[in-house]
């Protein structure tokens, strides 16, 4: 599961990105990445990195992190530990994050657009699957 969650902790995109091979309910991936918040906000203040890699873990499930400086959070729940496909993944999300939020029609406050989904599921097959 992929969400990210604007600086008021309003999540505006959420994705099913198929890291996780067991079958685990949706909510459980939810509440695991909004109990892993609090360790987000607390180590991007320690750190000048935007990529936090694997901030926490919940059974055989890590959850990493990845923070603009807006404090848009980027937060995948996976069960392998692959940093470097998992931090490219990031700056490809980031990347296509930062063209949309140049849109001037943009409003961090709503839910991304059909077309952010689209070129967001090409950057999974290309990167995680």
């Amino acid at each position: 599961m992929f969400l990210i969650i604007n600086k008021n902790d309003v999540p505006i995109f959420e994705a099913n990105v198929g890291t996780v091979k067991k079958d685990n309910t949706h909510h459980h991936h939810q509440f695991i990445i909004h109990a892993a918040l609090d360790l987000v906000d607390e180590e991007s203040v320690r750190t000048p990195h935007m990529y936090l890699k694997a901030i926490d873990k919940f059974n055989d499930l890590w959850v990493s992190a990845y923070v603009l400086a807006s404090n848009i959070r980027l937060m995948l729940v996976h069960d392998t530990r692959d940093d470097e496909k998992i931090r490219s993944f990031f700056l490809e999300v980031h990347e296509l994050l930062l063209k949309a939020m140049l849109n001037p029609m943009f409003d961090i406050n709503q839910s991304l657009s059909l077309g952010f989904k689209a070129k967001f599921n090409n950057i999974v097959k290309k990167i995680l699957v």
